[in-house]
């Protein structure tokens, strides 16, 4: 597998020390304003945005993604909502003329001024938050040309269609290099597979998906593709004898095995299978390769499905990043970026386990001894797991409405950091009785919550476990994050992908 941490074509441009993400200054401390720069390494213990709708937060993530590319480091960006492939919109210049093909959005629904006059608004607002950080038409023009990109749609031509079942269909390198990897990936299409059959998908409890790994393990090792035409054909006749201690007929049955092979020929048959098994290969190290010397940029969008299809399809993509993550060898720089925007839903707290649990939980474990950050946002912060957020080494809280929200929010913050290390200014006094502490603590919650009450529109609550130099305030700094290079039109419709893509009117 490739290092993505080293080009096999390098970019052109020399690597930012930083990610300039805007400005900030210390909780308590005002006068303190200035820029607010992380360095990329900071990102590889992961990191948490969390604010209500109007809050800022997906213009802080596209921030993020942004500093990202400009820093020469990959981003794979998971999109729910649609808002993400605005990533496309970076125009090279100042020109008001590039806003023309997208500014619906924008109109208020009283506002009959020419589109010109509009596209000149958004223009001239967007050239004087970028000068005020200090993003020249210059560098506009170096990211464009310094960045490679894509845009996944799975199961629609949008973008780019996604072969979800490449782990079966078209066989992976890693068979040969990283059998474990490679199976990790086999399971989740083999799970993919019988969710949409409508059947037992657990690998602990399914024994159609056992057998079937088995099956399709076996032609995978040997080299060749396990399609699905070719698994119906095993199931009726099977070239292995025993699973497990067991005989095939004992553990399953002709009969059974009959049942799920007309099953999945019937699937086969069907036109809805075919948007599923066309299209991209599912191969992050592939998609994190540079192209020409150019910064991939992948935007994989599942706004356009329904709520069972998105946790599927995520589901095998997170696992297939997972398993990417355990062929990488360790390091401590940030070789790759993987943004969750909207991840509600998709990790939520015990008992609840999708199929995105389980990879999202491995990477936040795993990723970081990898080089690799993953940074999760949602609007909805009573739906995550906390406890999997734990060691997660950066959060940002933009404006949260109700008491709950804020609560639950804070209450992950504590269980990242420890409260002992977010004492306000004048509380630090050295150790107290159990009750002071008790007191002490329920103070710092009510400024913390205070805080997060009153934010305006693109202010955030930010803790870096890795600053330093923001001890003296808890730990704790009130960042505003910068003007987006991209237009931040909403979600986009496929006429206007198409268009940003260079498939109607080009950039």
């Amino acid at each position: 597998m490739s290092d993505a941490s080293s080009p096999r074509r390098p970019s052109s441009r020399p690597p930012r020390a930083t990610f300039d993400l805007g400005a900030a200054s210390l909780v308590g401390y005002p006068e303190t304003r200035g820029k607010f720069r992380i360095p990329p390494h900071h990102f590889v213990t992961h990191g948490v945005i969390v604010g209500m709708t109007g809050s800022g937060k997906t213009g802080a993530v596209t921030v993020l993604a942004e500093e990202a590319l400009r820093t020469n480091v990959p981003v794979l960006v998971i999109d729910v909502k649609g808002d993400l492939p605005n990533l496309l919109l970076a125009f090279p210049s100042f020109s008001a003329e590039h806003f023309l093909p997208f500014i619906e959005a924008s109109r208020g629904p009283d506002d009959a001024r020419p589109s010109e006059d509009i596209a000149a608004e958004l223009a001239e607002a967007r050239q004087h938050g970028l000068e005020a950080a200090g993003i020249t038409e210059a560098e506009l023009r170096g990211y464009r040309d310094a960045t490679h990109f894509r845009v996944i749609t799975p199961g629609s031509n949008t973008g780019e269609p996604l072969h979800l079942l490449s782990s079966l269909e078209r066989r992976s390198s890693r068979w040969d290099t990283d059998v474990d990897a490679a199976r990790d990936a086999l399971l989740a299409s083999v799970a993919l597979l019988l969710r949409l059959l409508g059947r037992e998908s657990d690998p602990a409890k399914s024994r159609e998906h056992v057998l079937l790994c088995a099956l399709a393990e076996r032609r995978l090792l040997a080299g060749d593709s396990a399609e699905i035409a070719n698994l119906i054909a095993d199931l009726e006749e099977p070239p292995i004898a025993r699973i497990g201690a067991m005989d095939v007929d004992e553990y399953i049955g002709p009969h059974e095995r009959h049942a799920l092979a007309a099953s999945m020929n019937s699937l086969l048959a069907s036109p809805a299978l075919a948007s599923w098994r066309r299209g991209a290969t599912l191969d992050v190290d592939d998609w994190f390769t540079p192209k020409n010397g150019r910064t991939p940029a992948i935007i994989v969008s599942v706004a356009h499905l329904d709520e069972t299809e998105r946790t599927l399809v995520l589901g095998v993509l997170l696992e297939e990043i997972v398993a990417w993550v355990r062929s990488l060898s360790g390091t401590s720089r940030l070789r790759a970026l993987v943004l969750f925007d909207e991840a509600y839903g998709f990790l939520p707290p015990h008992p609840a386990n999708p199929p995105t649990k389980r990879p999202i939980v491995a990477l936040l474990k795993q990723a970081r001894a990898f080089g690799v950050g993953v940074v999760l946002a949602t609007q909805n912060p009573m739906d995550l797991d906390y406890r999997a957020l734990g060691n997660a080494g950066l959060w940002c809280i933009g404006r949260l409405q109700t008491d709950a929200d804020r609560e639950r929010v804070i209450d992950g913050l504590a269980t990242s950091t420890g409260f002992g290390d977010l004492l306000l200014p004048d509380a630090r006094e050295g150790k107290k009785a159990a009750k002071r502490e008790r007191t002490r603590e329920r103070s710092d919650r009510a400024y913390l919550a205070d805080i997060v009450r009153r934010l305006p529109p693109r202010w955030f609550l930010v803790r870096d476990v890795h600053d330093e130099s923001a001890r003296g305030s808890g730990g704790m700094r009130l960042v505003q994050s910068r003007q987006t290079m991209s237009l931040l039109r909403g979600p986009m419709t496929k006429v206007e992908i198409a268009k940003a893509l260079g498939r109607g009117s080009a950039l």
